[in-house]
């Protein structure tokens, strides 16, 4: 899985959105429209290969308004479809340039 497959499943609207991301991204204050730029502007920071039943990732970018956002997401291979399994703003107390996490 990389950054580009769940970009193209954005573009193509390919993607399921967990109830648990759906309260996270309006209890963070944010838009789906914020989280799916932060996708096409972001990076992948952390690989997840081992998670059932898709392997996941957690991307980090910045929406419009140049705000961090991670957001954590599962890439079927077989239908080319992502799920958003969650979101949030990260905590500057927990992450380094919100890529790396503080020991």
């Amino acid at each position: 899985m990389d950054i580009g497959d769940i970009i193209e499943s954005i573009k193509t609207d390919r993607v399921r959105i967990t109830d648990h991301a759906d309260e996270e991204i309006h209890n963070d204050d944010l838009t789906f429209e914020d989280v799916f730029v932060s996708v096409i502007s972001g990076e992948i920071i952390e690989k997840y290969p081992q998670d059932k039943p898709y392997p996941s990732c957690l991307v980090y970018g910045n929406n419009f308004k140049n705000e961090p956002i991670h957001s954590v997401w599962a890439y079927n291979r077989n239908t080319g479809a992502s799920v958003l399994i969650t979101v949030y703003r990260p905590d500057p107390k927990k992450w380094i340039e919100w890529k790396r996490r503080k020991r």
